[in-house]
């Protein structure tokens, strides 16, 4: 499966795009719409070299990618296309670390949509802090989850 417009529009949104390499909250080099990988698979550095809107776009799509494997290996049942996108722009986010060890990856497992829904707000700290984007984001995932 793949993330739909609606799931897509949720992560640039809240990534927003970046042409030059900036420090995200938790203070991790990032570029792009929110990569911390660059077209050469390195590690973004502050000394990255400026990228256009294509190159940021193809850095997306290719995380994408490994974004969507990543939900479709750790979640063994069906989803709709919105629970997918949901959890697709989630492990953007996230990564698929975080979704693998999730209470909201456990549940949803288990059927529990409704009960998965309500872990994602939970989801809304970076560095020890409630961050106001993060708890607009999880509110934006857990309604396309449940629509």
């Amino acid at each position: 499966m793949k993330i739909n417009a609606a799931g897509l529009a949720i992560i640039k949104h809240f990534e927003g795009f970046s042409p030059v390499p900036y420090m995200d909250p938790v203070g991790i080099p990032t570029i792009g719409y929110g990569s911390i990988w660059g077209l050469d698979w390195r590690r973004v550095t502050m000394a990255h070299p400026e990228i256009n809107d294509d190159d940021g776009e193809v850095m997306l799509s290719r995380m994408l990618q490994h974004t969507e494997r990543a939900v479709a290996r750790l979640i063994r049942v069906p989803l709709s296309e919105d629970q997918f996108s949901a959890l697709a722009s989630f492990t953007y986010n996230l990564g698929s670390g975080n979704l693998q060890s999730s209470t909201l990856r456990m549940k949803a497992n288990r059927g529990d949509m409704i009960g998965a829904g309500v872990e994602f707000p939970k989801w809304r700290r970076a560095g020890g802090r409630v961050l106001r984007g993060l708890v607009l984001r999880r509110a934006a995932e857990r309604a396309l989850w449940l629509s």
